[in-house]
């Protein structure tokens, strides 16, 4: 959520309402991954990467992979600190933003379908009053919402959200209520003129998902990705916000790796496309590999998805990345990588899918900020996944 949140959120969150409730091992049980290759060639590899995370601070990771090889996931670390519970690969934790390629993908089957236009605006689906406001919104088309190039401002970045968010940590939140704080602000650039991160742009995705099919996006979500794709581990907080056997996510919250538990502090993105998924790394690497291999959507859809914009201004810091449809393109030592990434407050989570090797890899962990966002989602720590996993095995090389 950014820095400005993290400074915040020093400020209140020792005034909120935490559960640390100690659980059985029962509360814990879920049924195993049948398809975990315990002979990958990647094995040794993955085990010793994740504890190699967990002995930098991480409470618990698990890293999934996929390729030719079959399917591989171990897990290290604890599920639940205050139980001392061991974190198993079939558990299953908030991918945070991960969702948006979901949501992005759902839209394609739907113009597949002949139920939307990605170059309609918004304005064809949604009722002015949603938008209201709202600036560049009304002229912007499905399209610019999906690939960030709406301009439209981020309401998760605007310090009075993030103020009465924290104010309130456990309170669950509406998307109008979330909408409300990109109206009356001024958009960051002209439609299409460049591209900018904007939950608020996958907050009006779902509510054209609603609107095109007459249900809740998310069970949109379950019909035509979860369920055909058997991802068993998958679903939206929506339906059930903090389910029994989700592990425990943690903040690093003075930098010093004395975490505390901040599992019911996420209630801003359970009702809103823009995040919300709870899942595992099996799931996530599944439902990539799919997508990547052509058998989730048309050649045609795919195509659009990849028709990647280049920001005007690349983050010196970090991979060149470029802009798809609810995907990112970011440029390796090996190649090209199509990359979506989350958070969550206490969790996060990545998945890339490598084309070149076609090898697809996802991590994710029960702990962010402070010093573990640099070990689990720097540029440095994701140079080190891909090395150990991409770099160096002869079955990957083109």
């Amino acid at each position: 959520m950014g820095k400005m949140f993290q400074l915040l959120l020093l400020s209140f969150v020792c005034a909120c309402t935490e559960k640390d409730e100690v659980f059985e091992a029962s509360f814990y049980e879920c049924k195993s991954i049948e398809s975990n290759n315990l002979q990958h060639p990647l094995t040794n590899a993955m085990d010793v990467l994740a504890e190699d995370f967990i002995n930098k601070g991480v409470p618990g990771i698990m890293i999934s992979v996929r390729n030719s090889e079959g399917q591989y996931t171990v897990s290290k670390g604890k599920s639940d600190l205050a139980s001392d519970m061991d974190l198993k690969p079939c558990n299953s934790t908030r991918v945070g933003s991960t969702v948006k390629t979901f949501t992005a993908v759902t839209i394609l089957k739907l113009q597949e379908e002949g139920l939307l236009e990605l170059d309609d605006p918004i304005s064809t689906y949604l009722p002015s009053a949603v938008f209201e406001e709202i600036a560049n919104a009304e002229k912007s088309t499905i399209r610019q919402l999906l690939n960030h190039s709406s301009g439209i401002h981020n309401y998760i970045q605007d310090a009075k959200f993030q103020t009465a968010s924290l104010n309130n940590l456990i309170k669950e939140w509406q998307p109008e209520e979330l909408l409300a704080y990109s109206r009356g602000q001024n958009a960051y650039f002209a439609i299409g003129t460049d591209v900018r991160y904007s939950n608020t742009n996958y907050i009006l995705l779902g509510m054209i998902i609603e609107a095109v099919t007459g249900i809740p996006f998310y069970e949109v979500f379950k019909e035509k990705l979860f369920r055909p794709l058997d991802l068993n581990h998958t679903s939206f907080a929506a339906t059930d916000p903090v389910p029994d056997g989700i592990i425990r996510g943690y903040i690093d919250l003075y930098s010093n790796l004395n975490l505390i538990n901040a599992t019911y502090y996420s209630g801003w993105d359970y009702y809103s496309a823009d995040g919300g998924l709870i899942s595992n790394t099996s799931d996530l690497s599944l439902f990539l590999e799919k997508l990547f291999q052509g058998e989730l959507l048309s050649e045609t859809s795919l195509s659009e998805m990849m028709d990647w914009i280049a920001p005007n201004d690349q983050d010196k810091n970090g991979f060149e990345t470029f802009y798809g449809l609810g995907i990112f393109q970011i440029i390796t030592d090996y190649g090209p990588a199509y990359l979506h990434s989350g958070d969550a407050i206490g969790y996060f989570a990545s998945m890339v899918y490598f084309p070149n090797q076609d090898i697809t890899i996802s991590w994710a962990c029960n702990a962010n900020y402070g010093k573990i966002d640099a070990i689990v989602q720097s540029k440095e720590a994701m140079e080190q996944i891909f090395k150990s996993l991409v770099g160096p095995n002869p079955i990957f090389k083109k």
